[in-house]
């Protein structure tokens, strides 16, 4: 049993990783953070020519057809560089909704516009904080329009289409939005990560149209946020990885009472435990990449796991390694606030840990009653 990359996918991280520490260096990141701008255009602009955008999407929809298990890859390198970019909601959510669930005269429309990086989508299910569940959904979706309210959703900001949970008859359905089309109104909103930004949508009677049958919205939306969860564990984990080297390097190179810092005996334990838990999250994301590549029935087991796994180790080392730089970690011209920042952003983009945990567990003992019986 092979438990790593491929040569080939390692290649391609290779090619991917140079391609991000060019053109986007921290001060990339800082940019978009201090700026106006939303997100990084030109960045965008390049990972579409280089494909990653279409990395897992089919080549007769303008993909580059490779497959998930190279998305996974990918993603790992976007988030070691907190890349400013919205490839999660556009790819890692609307993109596969679009695969999972569209119509072919959908994927048609909007896919090669979304692997090209001309379209940007988002995906808005929020209604408020806490677990979202289909009793909480109060927009509507009734001859062919839609009404109400979803916030907060990343990158609306910037987005052109939106894929929307609204409550159609007794159920809840999924509908596209084209959000030039009228009758949409944008707020953005304050967060903790602006590289990412957080939007409010109202929709006044905005048309819409359906994606997969009347009701089979919420259906639709777990099995991809499940698949997105284990993508944006990825990027969990890049981040996480990230985080713990610069935590090694500065206890390297930081000297105190005439010693390295990192020949003190908690330094040491600190940067352990971020190994571990960065570990842990790998060998976690690694089964998720198979299940994903594999739709694989234990991708929802899988998907939960990652979640849970990556969510803490991304936080867990992004907050040791401001401890490991002591006061110097704290302040704005060090960039641990800026791996601080997108760790928590990426704690609550799906759901919070919380939520996850609680799936967890509802879904492993939904697995052993099954197995019992």
């Amino acid at each position: 049993m092979n438990l790593d990359f491929s040569d080939e996918q390692n290649q391609l991280r290779d090619q991917v990783r140079r391609f991000l520490e060019e053109r986007c260096p921290p001060k990339a990141v800082r940019a978009v953070l201090e700026g106006d701008a939303n997100h990084d255009a030109a960045l965008y602009g390049g990972l579409a020519e280089l494909g990653v955008l279409g990395a897992a999407i089919p080549e007769e929809y303008g993909g580059v057809g490779l497959g998930h298990l190279e998305l996974c890859v990918l993603a790992e390198e976007l988030g070691r560089v907190l890349a400013p970019v919205p490839v999660a909601s556009s790819i890692y959510l609307v993109a596969e909704c679009l695969m999972q669930a569209g119509s072919e005269e959908q994927k048609s429309a909007w896919l090669p516009k979304l692997a090209s990086g001309e379209t940007i989508g988002c995906w808005a299910i929020n209604e408020g904080s806490g677990r979202m569940q289909p009793s909480k959904i109060s927009a509507r979706f009734e001859n062919g329009k839609l009404t109400g309210t979803k916030s907060p959703v990343a990158d609306g900001a910037i987005a052109d289409i939106a894929i929307v949970a609204a409550r159609e008859g007794d159920g809840v359905s999924l509908v596209l939005v084209d959000l030039s089309a009228g009758g949409v109104s944008r707020e953005n909103l304050n967060s903790v990560d602006p590289t990412r930004v957080q939007t409010r949508l109202r929709f006044e009677d905005a048309p819409a149209t359906r994606i997969g049958g009347t009701g089979d919205g919420w259906h639709i939306a777990t099995q991809v946020m499940d698949r997105a969860a284990i993508l944006m564990g990825f990027e969990q984990l890049g981040g996480a990885d990230r985080s713990l080297e610069m935590a090694r390097d500065y206890a390297l190179e930081r000297m105190a009472f005439g010693r390295q810092i990192g020949s003190f005996q908690a330094i040491k334990h600190m940067l352990a435990d971020m190994y571990v838990s960065a570990t842990l999250a790998r060998s976690n994301c690694y089964y998720g990449a198979w299940a994903l590549a594999t739709s694989a029935a234990e991708l929802p087991v899988a998907a939960a796991t990652v979640r849970v796994s990556a969510t803490t180790a991304f936080q867990h080392c992004a907050k040791n390694n401001i401890q490991t730089h002591g006061g110097m970690g704290f302040t704005w011209e060090y960039d641990c606030h800026l791996y601080y920042r997108r760790s928590n952003a990426l704690a609550l983009a799906l759901g919070s840990l919380s939520t996850w945990e609680s799936l967890l567990i509802e879904r492993m003992s939904a697995g052993n009653v099954e197995a019992a019986a």
